[in-house]
């Protein structure tokens, strides 16, 4: 009889033990929350047990996310219909009691023809992400530019009007950026600023406060009357 009390102790005991070590276990499970957020867009949360950073590129996996159109702006990458669009302009109008109206004018990235849409304003649509690369600029030729990739040293050619305008400002060595989709540029971006070198002023006598120039790139600029022939911009 006293072995049998002693066994239901015993058994008591483990049984306690178990319970609270189980609460202690699930009190100490840790339940990570990663919350994204993007340029005009609200922050989407993702939820994952245990430790996010065991993962990294769980966040960064997803194709887009949905957004208000009218949330879009140039630059911005977005799927329709199976394809994928570069936002060229963006414009906003009110219809009064009607909302918001906006009208865009999309880049196919695999054909490059341009093709206009209306949205309304509370209209959802599927904005992609992209990736973000810096290159340097070797050289520009006929409708090409050819660029050298810095992490990878690889060389790499895209067309010019992927920088828009700002194509007459490309020079040997500049440092550019490049927006690809699975491998695939969309657009360049220059720096905020470049150097630029006035080869010629035109006279100025009607306009005594300014006078155009002619820079090294061809480009025609409205410049002060100091400024002079070889001056840097």
């Amino acid at each position: 009889m006293r072995a049998l009390l002693q066994l239901s102790k015993r058994l008591s005991r483990t049984l306690v033990f178990s319970s609270s070590s189980y609460s202690s276990l699930t009190s100490s499970r840790t339940f990570a929350t990663l919350t994204l957020f993007s340029p005009d867009c609200h922050g989407a949360a993702i939820t994952t047990n245990g430790n996010v950073y065991a993962r990294p590129w769980f966040a960064i996996q997803h194709r887009g996310v949905k957004v208000n159109a009218i949330h879009l702006r140039p630059g911005n990458v977005i799927e329709k219909s199976g394809r994928i669009f570069e936002v060229v302009d963006a414009e906003h109008k009110q219809r009064g009691r009607g909302g918001a109206i906006l009208t865009l004018e999309l880049r196919d990235v695999d054909s490059g023809n341009k093709q206009t849409f209306r949205f309304g304003a509370e209209e959802a649509v599927e904005r992609v992400f992209v990736e973000e690369r810096s290159f340097t600029c070797l050289y520009t030729e006929h409708e090409s530019v050819y660029l050298m990739d810095l992490e990878k040293f690889e060389q790499l050619e895209v067309p010019l009007i992927l920088f828009g305008q700002a194509a007459a400002y490309l020079k040997e060595e500049m440092k550019v950026k490049m927006q690809l989709f699975d491998g695939r540029p969309l657009s360049g971006s220059i720096p905020k600023q470049v150097t630029c070198v006035i080869k010629e002023t035109q006279d100025h006598a009607a306009t005594p406060r300014y006078k155009k120039a002619v820079l090294d790139n061809g480009l025609i600029i409205q410049v002060k009357t100091s400024f002079s022939w070889f001056k840097l911009l």
